[in-house]
C-alpha cells in the first residue's frame, strides 16, 4: 500500500464510478458522499441516515478509499451481518476497485477481517486436541453427526485457501468447528505456535494490515477496543453501517455467562494438568452454583440471594487454584510439544474467563446503592433439546462510556444506516453511542447528522394503513378482530403478504389459524431455513411469510411479490427483559423518561426497520399496515410515527383494501 498523488476529488471519482459501474446520479448519495469527506477532512464523526436505493455503500467507500490512498493510512469498515460484509467484499468493493483504478492510478486494495474463532487453528487440527462436549447437551446422535462433521472440516483443512468458516460450502454445527478452531485467549500466539508462518488467522492479518480499506464487524471493533493487544491494524478512520445495530453487538460482546456446565467443562479442560483433589473441588463449587441456579427464580438480581456470595466466592477461589495448577510449561514436561502447549492454553482459558466473569459479578454487588452499578445480573432459564439450563448472565447497563472513550476517541466515526432517526432525530441513538446529543450542545457536539433522504416518492409509492378501531393487543394472543382484519388484508393484496410478529408464538398462532381461512399457503418462521423460506415467499407471488426478529431487519424482497407488510403490535421489548428493564429503571433514577429513552426507542427502531422492508426498489408499491391501535391513539404514537418513512397515511380500512385490490389488478 502506497501513497497516491493527485487524486480527484470525491464527486468527480464518485461520478466516474456511477458511470463506469453502469448506474445513475442519485442526489441523496452526492450529499452523502459530500458529507463523509467533509468529515474525514474535518476530523468530526458524522451520523448518516441514508434510505434503501440511497446507494450509501458507494457515498462512503469512494471517500475512504480516497483517504486510505492519498494519506497511506488503512480505513476500516465494520457491519453487523455477515450478508453486509459478503456484499460488500464480494460485489461493491471488487468492481469499484477496478472502476476507480484508472483515475487513482492504481487498484486500491482490500481485505476482510474477522475473529480469530472464524479461522481454522493448524495447531489444533494437527495436535488433535478436541474441545470436549457438553454431555448435557449433546446426544450419541448428535455425538456422531460433530464426528463426522469434524472428519470432512480435517479433510476441507487440505484444500482452503482461506480457512474461513463462511468460505465452507455445507455448514456444520458450531459444536463441530470448535473442534477446529480456537477463541483469541485459547491462541498460543505466534511467536509460540509451530504452524504460525501458515495460520490463516494470520495471514487474514498480514493482508488487513497491507489494505486500504479493511472490512470487519462490530464485535471486532469491541474485542479490539477491549483488549490490550492491537487486533485491527492502525487506522484512524471507521465507517459503521449498520449502525442502528452497534449497541446491541457491542453489548453482546461484553455479556458473560456462569453455568453449573460451563464449570464442568473448564474441569474437563484442564484435565490431567492438575490434581484430582484440585479437579473433585472444582466440580463441587460448579455443583453448588448449579443448586442455588436451579432455586432462583429466573430474572435480574439486584441483590445477591441467600448464600449465593459465599458459593461465588468459593467458585471464584476454586477456578484460580486451578488455574495456578496449571502453571507455566517446565523445561523436560512437555512445554515445547505443541499438543500439550495448545492443552495447557485451552484450560488456563477456560479457566480464567470463568473466574474473572465470577469476579465481575461479586463486583456488582460490593456496590449497594444499585444506581452506581455498571452491571445488570441475571439468571435466565434456557430451553435447549427439552433440557432447561440455568445460565448466570452479566452485561453492561451501558456501552456509551467503552464507545466514547475507545472508538470515539481514537478514529473519526461515520455511522450510517437507512434508520438512524427516532423521533425525528439522531440523538436517541446518541446517547447510546456516548456522543452529546445535538440539543444539548449544538456547536461542541463532535458530530453532525445528515439525512440523505432516499430515492423513493413515498406518499405516492406505499400506504401507511394504522387500524385505530381494534382494541389494543392483549396478553391473550391474537383476538378475532386481529384475525378478521389479517384475513381481509391478505385476500386483498392476493397473498403477497410479510407478517412481522411481536413474538414467534404470536406467528406461529396466526399462520394456524389463517391457513384454513385465506386462500393463499403461509409459510412460517422455523417450517424451514429462514433463508429458503425467503426464496419461496419471493418465488411465488401467493405465498405469505410470517416470522419474527430476524425478518423485521433481513428481508430483501423487491417486485411484486411483496405488496403488504402487516405488523401485528408495536414491537416494544419484553417487560421481563432483564437488561432493558435495568436500562429503563437507570433513566428513571436520573430523572429522565426511561420508557421514552429505553422501550420507545427500541419500538420505534424496529418499527422503522419492519416499515422498510416494502419499497426495495423505485417501483415497488404496497402497504404497511400497522394492527395495533395505539400506533394512532397512545400518546407516544406520535413519537413512533416520526420515525417513519412520510407514507400516505390512513386509519380507513376500506380505502386500504381498495387500494390493495386496485395494486393486485395491475
Amino acid at each position: 500500500m502506497s501513497p497516491v498523488a493527485d487524486v480527484p476529488a470525491v464527486p468527480e471519482l464518485l461520478e466516474h464510478a456511477v458511470d463506469a459501474l453502469g448506474g445513475t446520479r442519485r442526489e441523496g448519495q452526492v450529499a452523502m458522499a459530500t458529507a463523509v469527506a467533509s468529515a474525514i477532512d474535518d476530523d468530526k464523526h458524522l451520523a448518516v441516515q441514508a434510505g434503501t436505493g440511497t446507494g450509501k455503500s458507494l457515498a462512503y467507500l469512494i471517500p475512504s478509499i480516497r483517504h486510505a490512498m492519498v494519506e497511506n493510512q488503512t480505513v476500516v469498515v465494520s457491519t453487523a451481518t455477515i450478508a453486509l460484509q459478503r456484499q460488500l467484499t464480494e460485489r461493491d468493493l471488487p468492481r469499484l476497485s477496478t472502476a476507480l483504478a484508472g483515475p487513482l492510478d492504481r487498484e486500491p486494495t482490500f481485505a476482510i477481517l474477522k475473529g480469530r474463532a472464524n479461522y481454522v487453528c493448524l495447531n489444533k487440527v494437527h495436535t488433535g486436541v478436541a474441545d470436549e462436549p457438553d454431555t448435557e447437551l449433546f446426544d450419541a446422535f448428535e455425538l456422531s453427526r460433530t464426528g463426522r462433521e469434524v472428519t470432512r472440516l480435517r479433510e476441507w483443512v487440505s484444500d482452503t485457501e482461506t480457512g474461513d468458516r463462511d468460505d465452507l460450502t455445507q455448514g456444520v454445527s458450531d459444536q463441530s468447528w470448535r473442534q477446529v478452531s480456537v477463541s483469541s485467549r485459547e491462541c498460543l500466539g505466534a511467536n509460540n505456535c509451530p504452524y504460525s508462518e501458515d495460520c490463516f488467522a494470520e495471514i487474514a492479518r498480514r493482508k488487513a494490515g497491507a489494505s486500504d480499506v479493511i472490512v470487519t464487524n462490530h464485535a471486532m471493533l469491541a474485542i479490539d477496543a477491549m483488549s490490550p493487544a492491537t487486533i485491527l491494524p492502525e487506522h484512524k478512520v471507521v465507517v459503521i453501517d449498520e449502525a442502528h445495530e452497534l449497541v446491541d453487538r457491542i453489548t453482546s460482546v461484553t455479556t458473560e455467562e456462569i453455568s453449573a456446565a460451563g464449570v464442568s467443562l473448564v474441569a474437563r479442560r484442564c484435565g490431567k494438568l492438575i490434581d484430582d483433589e484440585t479437579a473433585d473441588s472444582l466440580l463441587g463449587a460448579g455443583e453448588q452454583l448449579g443448586d442455588l441456579l436451579e432455586d432462583s427464580l429466573r430474572g435480574e438480581w439486584t441483590r445477591l440471594p441467600n448464600g449465593a456470595g459465599e458459593i461465588l466466592a468459593s467458585l471464584r477461589d476454586r477456578l484460580w487454584n486451578a488455574r495456578s495448577s496449571i502453571g507455566p510449561a517446565r523445561p523436560g514436561s512437555g512445554g515445547s510439544d505443541p499438543e500439550a502447549a495448545a492443552a495447557r492454553q485451552m484450560a488456563m482459558s477456560a479457566a480464567e474467563s470463568m473466574h474473572d466473569a465470577v469476579v465481575r459479578v461479586l463486583t456488582v454487588f460490593g456496590e449497594p446503592d444499585i444506581t452506581k452499578r455498571h452491571d445488570v445480573v441475571w439468571k435466565s432459564d434456557d430451553e435447549f433439546r427439552g433440557n432447561k439450563r440455568h445460565t448466570l448472565r452479566i452485561a453492561p447497563l451501558s456501552v456509551a462510556g467503552l464507545l466514547r472513550t475507545s472508538l470515539f476517541t481514537d478514529s473519526t466515526v461515520i455511522l450510517t444506516s437507512a434508520t438512524l432517526a427516532i423521533g425525528g432525530n439522531f440523538d436517541a441513538l446518541a446517547r447510546t453511542w456516548g456522543l452529546a446529543p445535538h440539543g444539548d450542545d449544538p456547536e461542541g457536539a463532535g458530530w453532525r447528522g445528515l439525512d440523505a433522504g432516499s430515492p423513493f416518492d413515498y406518499p405516492k409509492a406505499a400506504i401507511l394503513y394504522v387500524a385505530s378501531h381494534l382494541k389494543p393487543p392483549g396478553r391473550d394472543g391474537l383476538g378475532e378482530p386481529a384475525l378478521d382484519e389479517m384475513v381481509g388484508l391478505i385476500e386483498a393484496a392476493g397473498g403477497r403478504t410479510l407478517g412481522l410478529f411481536s413474538s414467534m408464538r404470536a406467528a406461529k398462532e396466526a399462520a394456524e389459524k389463517l391457513r384454513d381461512r385465506v386462500d393463499h399457503p403461509i409459510l412460517c418462521q422455523g417450517d424451514d431455513a429462514t433463508s429458503t423460506l425467503i426464496r419461496k415467499f419471493a418465488d411465488d407471488e401467493q405465498t405469505c411469510l410470517f416470522g419474527t426478529l430476524s425478518l423485521w431487519q433481513g428481508v430483501d424482497v423487491p417486485g411484486s411479490s411483496l405488496r403488504l407488510v402487516m405488523i401485528d403490535r408495536i414491537p416494544f421489548p419484553r417487560p421481563d427483559d432483564p437488561l432493558l428493564s435495568a436500562r429503563q429503571r437507570d433513566v428513571d433514577a436520573r430523572g429522565g423518561n426511561g420508557f421514552l429513552t429505553v422501550s420507545a426507542n427500541h419500538a420505534a427502531l424496529l418499527l422503522a426497520q419492519g416499515a422498510g422492508r416494502l419499497l426495495r426498489s423505485t417501483s415497488d408499491r404496497g402497504v404497511v399496515a400497522v394492527l395495533d391501535s395505539r400506533l394512532a391513539n397512545a400518546r407516544y404514537g406520535g413519537y413512533l410515527m416520526a420515525g417513519l418513512p412520510p407514507f400516505w397515511r390512513t386509519r380507513d380500512p376500506k380505502a386500504v383494501v381498495s387500494a390493495l385490490r386496485r395494486l393486485g389488478a395491475t
